[in-house]
């Protein structure tokens, strides 16, 4: 190891990728109240979010199966929300209702959705 040494890192962002980019991409428009910017059809859409960036891209022909995953894994998209009946009205709304109920924990409540491509979403109410 090296003492001292850091990657340099100026931005964190996270990336959604898949072969059907356009439903995610109305999907989040929808879900966050804004368009993608920038924003390539058929192949990238970027959201800003108060400290993240939500990057998602289709990958090329010859990576789609590295990216194809049989479910959400480890990784969740959290998203912090004044009122989260409202925002579980939305995802209803969208055709993507949580399949579970609210979860009380510490540090607020939240409950678990899934985008179209079944990415986990955590919406999550702050105490107070």
């Amino acid at each position: 190891m090296i003492a001292d040494a850091s990657l340099g890192c100026t931005r964190a962002f996270i990336t959604l990728s898949s072969t059907k980019l356009e439903p995610l991409v109305e999907f989040y428009g929808a879900l966050l109240g804004q368009g993608a910017k920038p924003y390539q059809a058929d192949r990238y859409a970027e959201f800003c979010l108060p400290g993240l960036r939500l990057a998602i891209f289709r990958p090329r022909f010859d990576q789609a199966a590295q990216f194809s995953a049989p479910n959400s894994g480890a990784m969740s998209l959290c998203l912090e929300v004044v009122d989260l009946a409202a925002a579980i009205a939305l995802l209803t709304h969208l055709g993507y209702p949580p399949p579970g109920p609210i979860m009380t924990a510490s540090h607020g409540r939240e409950v678990y959705a899934y985008d179209p491509d079944g990415n986990r979403l955590i919406l999550h109410q702050g105490l107070g």
